[in-house]
């Protein structure tokens, strides 16, 4: 049937059906606990999944732009969009964009469907612990360091006494420990899709978007735009979920701990070269 023009046609096209609206949760960030501006974590991601989840539909888009960060902050997220999928029968589709790395893979094997652009960054499945060492600089500087503790462990990894060695092994134990608990959640969101083995995949190492197609890491290369379109068709619409306005009050931080912050998220994003 002919669509009618001109004014009838201006007039009329308001109250033509439209097409599907799909809900899209944008997470960008490192991941930690603590709450400020470019960070990710469950208290400031739970409310806008909620809203999400909650919209009519069958599907819910989630874009990852994140290098990592806290293995539980990580594993909360990841757990509730699991968790609200279940409860609202919907198909979670997830879209690197940068990055998926670490933490942010973690988050986005929550997905139903990974699709990444192919000059993305995905993987780094491994867990480090990195700081400083001073031991010598106090006593350069002529101060005297007094620690006292209960129990012969409380000051490990102290980084203005000398590494010890059980130090590091307990550190390296920790880490086995969490990065199991990452290995056993990526294999169970993506069993059966890998192509290379564990000691490959579970290393730590990161790979482009289009050799994590590869590898299974990822389900498909494309954008959200494009691909809501491939599958919902043209009249397909996308609603941002933000935050509400004065939802989230950043509590404010001294200068000294806000410059110390962001060095160490731009440290994260600068290990993939981002």
């Amino acid at each position: 049937m002919r669509e009618p023009t001109g004014f009838i046609g201006w007039v009329t096209r308001p109250f033509r059906r439209s097409g599907p609206v799909i809900p899209v949760v944008r997470l960008h960030g490192t991941i930690a606990a603590e709450a400020r501006a470019g960070r990710l974590n469950i208290e400031t991601v739970a409310p806008l999944l909620d809203r999400a989840f909650r919209m009519g539909g069958d599907t819910v888009a989630i874009i990852v732009n994140s290098p990592g960060g806290s293995p539980v902050q990580s594993r909360l997220i990841a757990k509730r969009i699991r968790d609200l999928a279940a409860e609202h029968e919907k198909h979670v589709l997830v879209f690197v964009e940068d990055a998926a790395a670490s933490g942010g893979y973690f988050i986005a094997t929550a997905g139903d469907e990974i699709i990444a652009d192919p000059s993305s960054i995905v993987g780094s499945i491994g867990v480090i612990f990195a700081g400083f060492g001073f031991p010598e600089a106090l006593a350069k500087l002529g101060v005297e360091r007094r620690v006292h503790t209960s129990g012969k462990n409380k000051s490990t990894m102290d980084p203005f006494l000398p590494e010890k060695a059980e130090d590091v092994e307990r550190i390296k134990t920790l880490e086995s420990d969490i990065h199991q608990v990452f290995i056993d959640w990526v294999k169970s969101r993506r069993a059966g899709k890998f192509t290379a083995p564990d000691d490959e995949l579970f290393t730590g190492e990161f790979w482009s978007g289009g050799r994590g197609l590869q590898l299974g890491l990822v389900d498909a290369l494309g954008d959200l735009h494009q691909t809501l379109r491939d599958r919902f068709g043209d009249r397909v619409r996308t609603r941002l979920i933000e935050p509400k306005r004065g939802l989230f009050q950043l509590p404010r931080i001294g200068i000294a701990a806000g410059v110390v912050a962001a060095v160490e998220d731009r440290a994260l994003w600068s290990r993939f070269g981002l």
